[in-house]
């Protein structure tokens, strides 16, 4: 059914009268004049509107275009829209598709809005949102990105960390390692360097970062060679002497029986601790990492087979570096391990933390040694509970617990007859031969690496005898 406003047909339908549609009239068809029209509608709680459509004709066929609905719209607001329909179709234009192409130029004018608000964003990401996205997803080391995430925190970060990346230069890289040199820290400046410029590489292949770097990767210009002092090597190649290692025996003997037989220990130099003694000793006999050595447990120790197993999660390396080792204890090194037993025995690991649960810190027996050459640092003041002496120097130069490795190592391979090169290097769980030799190659050398600890540790009880 058409109905028409009180004063009949061609009139137009006021507000009120709008309003007062029942919902008896549910699918009625209201005629408002000039080709407007609406079809009444009951929604829920018997809400009545009125959806309002102009009828309209270009060429040959009859065409409806959607108004608006009341009382969503006024109906002031929904005659304009037949209105402009109205004269759009005067002149030969189809209202709907001229409303599809308004939506249409509407979202692409947000889109435009959306991207110039990514390309301003993106031109303001700064050195720090790099680093986060790169150690999220661009770097996994074997500590879990440990120490790069230490070194950036501490020399990076607050220095190059709101520098935009876009105006990130060479200069801005080269200020943080000199400053890094001045301070004495030469190695830690060239793997930040490394780390700086592998981070930049990642960023250069992928979006948005490559934007940002178009004029280039500013860490290529920067030759880290030029800025450290001259002779410098990364590669440490101190090992201690014959006459050191008999120095370092006597001053753990000394200092050990001074403070013993001293009635008041104010005042007397407190030795290293024993369980430290006995870890540098290990590393000298078997030629393991110190990590390796603290991060083990008394399961990895078989006093009746005499062998200690170094689980490969427990070695350094990456990939197919990391592997099992399997240490023969020579007498010497199975010595030091029955005196550590009487130590720790009780306690799942070997060297247990003191105040948590697990093993102490991996760095803690390096501390401990290098707090005792403090004449070798570049300290500008005293750390807080922390010994600081030169107890433990035996030479013109620092050592530290790795050096033992390196010292054993060139031990054993001076011994009479000579331990082949081979052998030193499965002793020191090194990948040795082609990847071809790893796969049909199977033997272990367990005899030939067995003899070689057996044998220096038979050096070493010479050498300490005297």
């Amino acid at each position: 059914m058409t109905r028409y406003p009180k004063d009949g047909k061609g009139s137009k339908w006021t507000p009120k009268e709008l309003d007062s549609i029942t919902p008896s009239w549910k699918g009625d068809t209201i005629s408002d004049g000039g080709g407007l029209s609406g079809v009444v509608r009951v929604g829920l709680n018997e809400k009545v509107s009125v959806r309002f459509q102009y009828i309209f004709r270009i060429g040959a066929k009859t065409s409806f275009f959607q108004c608006g609905t009341y009382p969503t719209l006024s109906i002031a607001s929904i005659r304009k829209n037949r209105d402009q329909a109205k004269q759009l179709v005067a002149e030969g234009i189809d209202p709907r598709i001229k409303k599809v192409a308004d939506k249409i130029e509407a979202k692409a004018a947000v889109l435009e809005i959306v991207r110039i608000d990514a390309q301003k964003r993106a031109e303001e990401l700064t050195f720090k949102d790099l680093y986060d996205a790169w150690t999220q997803d661009g770097v996994s080391r074997s500590d879990g990105n440990k120490y790069i995430k230490q070194t950036f925190q501490k020399n990076a970060i607050p220095v190059l960390g709101n520098i935009q990346l876009r105006q990130l230069t060479e200069h801005h890289l080269r200020d943080v390692y000199r400053k890094i040199i001045l301070a004495g820290k030469v190695a830690t400046s060239v793997e930040l360097s490394k780390d700086i410029g592998q981070m930049l590489r990642w960023g250069e292949k992928r979006k948005p970062w490559r934007t940002l770097l178009i004029d280039g990767n500013p860490s290529e210009l920067v030759e880290i060679k030029k800025l450290v002092p001259r002779g410098y090597t990364k590669e440490r190649k101190r090992k201690l002497s014959v006459d050191e290692i008999k120095k370092l025996k006597a001053i753990f003997e000394n200092t050990t029986q001074n403070y013993q037989a001293s009635i008041c220990k104010y005042g007397v130099e407190r030795p290293i601790k024993k369980e430290v003694q006995l870890a540098m000793w290990i590393c000298l006999s078997t030629l393991c990492r110190i990590g390796e050595l603290l991060m083990s447990e008394w399961k990895h120790v078989n006093f009746d087979a005499r062998t200690w197993f170094i689980p490969a999660e427990n070695v350094k390396g990456e990939g197919a570096q990391k592997r099992d080792q399997l240490v023969y204890l020579s007498d010497f090194a199975f010595d030091k391990f029955k005196k550590l037993e009487a130590l720790t025995g009780d306690s799942l690991w070997i060297f247990p933390a003191r105040y948590k649960e697990g093993h102490v810190c991996i760095k803690s027996a390096s501390k401990q040694i290098g707090d005792r050459q403090i004449k070798f640092k570049n300290r500008t003041k005293k750390l807080q509970a922390r010994v600081e002496n030169n107890s433990l120097v035996v030479g013109d130069e620092e050592w530290k617990p790795h050096d033992l490795r390196r010292t054993g190592a060139t031990m054993m391979q001076q011994l009479k007859p000579r331990v082949s090169r081979d052998v030193i290097n499965l002793c020191q769980n090194h990948v040795i031969g082609t990847k071809v030799d790893r796969v049909y190659l199977l033997d272990d050398y367990a005899d030939e690496k067995r003899d070689a600890w057996c044998r220096l540790g038979l050096k070493l009880e010479e050498i300490l005898r005297t």
